[in-house]
């Protein structure tokens, strides 16, 4: 499922280097232990080495000469006694670039190849001090009118028939086309098909004359043939490449990178010249490699030579394929740039093989190779518009890191750095090269090393010179000195002893050195510990260790010093302010105490009215304090509990605790000076008798009628604001009260006015009905009856009433 050139692919993968780990830096000067002055500068950059004679103190170690200049300044050494070498570079060659255009027609003054200078400077000398970078700017222009070299390697195995017609014609049409880009272009040809061996091709003898099937006529096999060396001549190469027939072999890879190799190598019987080199390897198969002559009896590696006898590769059945680190390394050294026109089939396989080989292209040829001019033009634009710089191998310890300034202002660093993209004809770009040794490589001999874009032939030469020995070991050297006991060399302010000798002074012999009476001499005090149990007795002279932390030493005859166990001061060593020296403090100027913390400067205790203190207190140790129990603060101007306190911090309280306020747009600038702390209510804000300073408790309102509580408090240097989180606002008007009211007081009303008009109606009704009464008992009238009164009622009698009765 993985295809039929999975294999290839997961090799090329396995041969990628794998990524290495940042080297871990630690301490470069003390941690050297240097014995000399020229091991001391090769421990760093900062590193220096002190020549003063006096400059030891008893019971240091020859090593303390060498540390950090500053250290050694610090430590009493006087400037002009440290050696502190600086390197430096300087520019041999500066040839500038060639400004050039393409000129039509023809040019008489037309320069040579190696007269054309596409990157500046040529040549340039470093003297590198270890850990010390020395910086370089390099330009690149690519020149127009350059000329090409370009070589067409084809496979010649019968499945390439038919491409092989096509690019018969090739010279003339790519001439032509290659005309646009340079007037100076010379094209060759050469062909490869298979090892001549078993189980690549058959050695039957009938196949060996005619490797092909049927009645189809091929040449005999062959591994690699240079059947046209570059030329100028187009026509050269239609008729050359016109006259080639086609091969045959038995396995589907092809020994296409044994013709490679000898393309790379054999420049002369190529024809290479110092130009633009291009190679154009052209197949629809895979390959073979390192490893694979096995299967024909192939052991010995291939030794990168050129071995072309008549223009025809006579040793593919002596030496195995090369390997791709090896073909790299082989077309790098010779400014080649490869385009693999292969089929889509095994474009995988190539671009795999594309991500190896620096400055190569891989482009997708058609099934009869009819496309291969405009993938030749394609693939030489993408390679010319990309500059990579690259560099010889490096001496061990040396480091180098490159930085590009690209077209349009891109700049590149780290990997990134050794190229940019996008280069069109014409376009100038700038590199900045850094280079950084490690202490003294090579043994201080002087190396060389090159850096050249990729597919130019072009270099940047760099002498490297290291910086290995101080001036003072070559100047005022006395061998056998008297100051060394005549057994050693007094160089640099201290003495070299002789194998054997041991000594500041060189005095004792390594074999005398562990006796009783030399370790009485370590015994401070006759005490039963020597060199205080800091160090060793070394010839009767107390040698004190080393601690883990190298910039804490012990020192003293016995070793009874040290410069770390003073007194601290904001868990800092002499309050960060003075140096410890025998376990006693030595401050600095203007600072006092044991720990060296209380300041001599009263310019911190002025007040903004220039009184110390406010003339309310006193300065002690750079601090006022305050005499005057209401004022507080750094100066005794702060008096929490004055009147107007509270009005004063309003707004910055307002805007800082509610976002509200005049001054909530410049909150930030104007309201820093406080630290605030929010409460749930006025019971959690500080009572005066919680704290031993005064607090001012305070109560404004806003805009909004809004009340807020706070206390304002000066806790020695710092102002502290404890407020209440929430704004204390009047109520508003509750609506249904409000409205239920207003209805019953409404209804109310009526009904006691419908009730008022109840009552007064039944008033009026018995007073009206008493007038009645009254009026009625003195009327003068009877009661006899009007005599015009005629009544209503009627009767009569019915005539059979009686009759009825009678008869019954």
């Amino acid at each position: 499922s993985c295809g039929p050139f999975y294999p290839w692919i997961l090799l090329i993968q396995t041969l990628r280097p794998p990524s290495t780990p940042d080297p871990v830096i630690g301490n470069e000067c003390i941690s050297a232990n240097a014995k000399h002055c020229g091991e001391c500068i090769q421990a760093g950059a900062k590193c220096g080495w002190c020549e003063q004679e006096d400059f030891l103190k008893q019971g240091e170690a020859l090593s303390t000469r060498c540390d950090e200049v500053e250290s050694l300044k610090e430590r009493g050494c006087n400037d002009s006694q440290i050696q502190n070498p600086i390197g430096k570079k300087s520019i041999i060659t500066n040839k500038p670039v060639t400004n050039r255009k393409k000129v039509t027609g023809v040019e008489t003054n037309k320069p040579k190849p190696e007269e054309i200078t596409q990157i500046q400077p040529q040549k340039l000398r470093l003297n590198l001090r270890s850990g010390q970078p020395q910086s370089f700017d390099l330009k690149f222009k690519r020149a127009e009118d350059y000329p090409i070299d370009l070589y067409y390697l084809m496979d010649l195995s019968y499945s390439m028939k038919d491409d092989l017609e096509n690019v018969k014609n090739l010279g003339t049409s790519l001439m032509l086309e290659m005309k646009k880009i340079t007037s100076d272009f010379h094209i060759g040809f050469g062909s490869f098909v298979e090892k001549t061996v078993m189980p690549y091709i058959s050695t039957t003898p009938s196949k060996l004359l005619n490797p092909c099937t049927g009645d189809q006529n091929c040449t005999s096999p062959f591994s690699y043939k240079n059947v046209l060396s570059l030329t100028s001549d187009g026509n050269m190469f239609n008729s050359l490449v016109g006259k080639q027939q086609i091969s045959g072999n038995l396995d589907s890879p092809e020994g296409g990178f044994d013709a490679i190799m000898q393309v790379a190598v054999c420049g002369k019987e190529i024809g290479w010249r110092n130009v633009t080199r291009l190679l154009v390897f052209s197949t629809d198969a895979g390959f073979h490699f390192a490893g694979d002559g096995k299967l024909g009896g192939i052991v010995l590696p291939n030794d990168g030579k050129c071995h072309l006898e008549d223009n025809v590769y006579t040793m593919s059945h002596y030496y195995d394929y090369p390997s791709i680190a090896h073909l790299v390394q082989k077309l790098s050294d010779n400014n080649i740039q490869t385009i693999f026109a292969v089929t889509e089939e095994f474009q995988p396989v190539y671009q795999e093989l594309k991500n190896l080989i620096p400055k190569s292209a891989v482009g997708t040829l058609s099934a009869n190779s009819s496309n291969v001019i405009n993938l030749i033009i394609d693939a030489y634009n993408s390679l010319s518009s990309e500059v990579i710089l690259d560099n010889s191998k490096l001496p061990e310890g040396v480091e180098i890191e490159y930085k590009s300034q690209c077209k349009n202002g891109v700049v590149n660093d780290k990997d990134d750095g050794r190229k940019c993209s996008n280069i069109s004809i014409g376009d100038e770009v700038n590199f900045n090269i850094t280079v950084t040794s490690k202490g003294c490589p090579n043994d201080g001999k002087s190396e060389t090393i090159k850096i050249k874009p990729l597919g130019f032939t072009e270099e940047v030469e760099i002498i490297l010179n290291f910086i290995c020995d101080c001036q003072c070991q070559n100047n005022d050297v006395v061998k056998k000195s008297e100051k060394c006991s005549l057994n050693g060399t007094f160089e640099c302010g201290a003495c070299r002893c002789f194998e054997g000798r041991v000594g500041r002074n060189c005095e004792c012999s390594s074999n005398d050195m562990a006796t009783d009476d030399m370790d009485q001499t370590c015994r401070k005090d006759n005490s039963t510990d020597i060199c205080s149990n800091n160090g060793e007795c070394v010839c009767g002279t107390c040698e004190c260790k080393k601690r883990p932390n190298p910039e804490e030493r012990y020192s003293g005859q016995f070793c009874e010093c040290d410069n770390f166990n003073c007194d601290r001061s904001g868990n800092k060593l002499c309050g960060g302010n003075g140096r410890c020296v025998c376990r006693e403090c030595i401050c600095d100027p203007m600072w006092s105490g044991r720990a060296c913390d209380c300041s001599l400067d009263n310019s911190t205790c002025l007040a903004t009215n220039k009184q110390i203190c406010n003339g309310r207190g006193r300065c002690e140790c750079g601090v006022c304090k305050c005499t005057d129990p209401k004022f507080q603060g750094p100066t005794c101007e702060t008096c929490p509990t004055c009147p107007g306190v509270c009005a004063e911090h309003k707004l910055c309280v307002q805007c800082r605790a509610f976002g509200t306020g005049e001054k909530m747009k410049t909150c930030k600038e104007e309201c820093s000076y406080f630290n605030l702390i929010t409460v749930k209510d006025r019971n959690k804000l500080p009572q005066p008798n919680d704290y031993p300073y005064p607090v001012m408790h305070c109560k404004e309102r806003d805009a909004n009628d809004c009340w807020f509580y706070y206390t304002y408090a000066v806790n020695d240097t710092e102002r502290e604001v404890h407020v209440v989180d929430k704004l204390d606002c009047p109520s508003g008007p509750d609506i249904i009260p409000i409205v239920a009211g207003v209805v019953a007081g409404i209804v109310l009303i009526g009904l006691a006015l419908l009730l008022i008009w109840k009552l007064l109606m039944i008033i009026h009704d018995r007073r009206e009905f008493a007038k009645f009464e009254k009026e009625k008992m003195n009327a003068k009238w009877d009661t006899q009856e009007n005599p015009i009164y005629k009544s209503p009622i009627n009767q009569f009698q019915n005539p059979n009433y009686g009759r009825k009765a009678a008869v019954l």
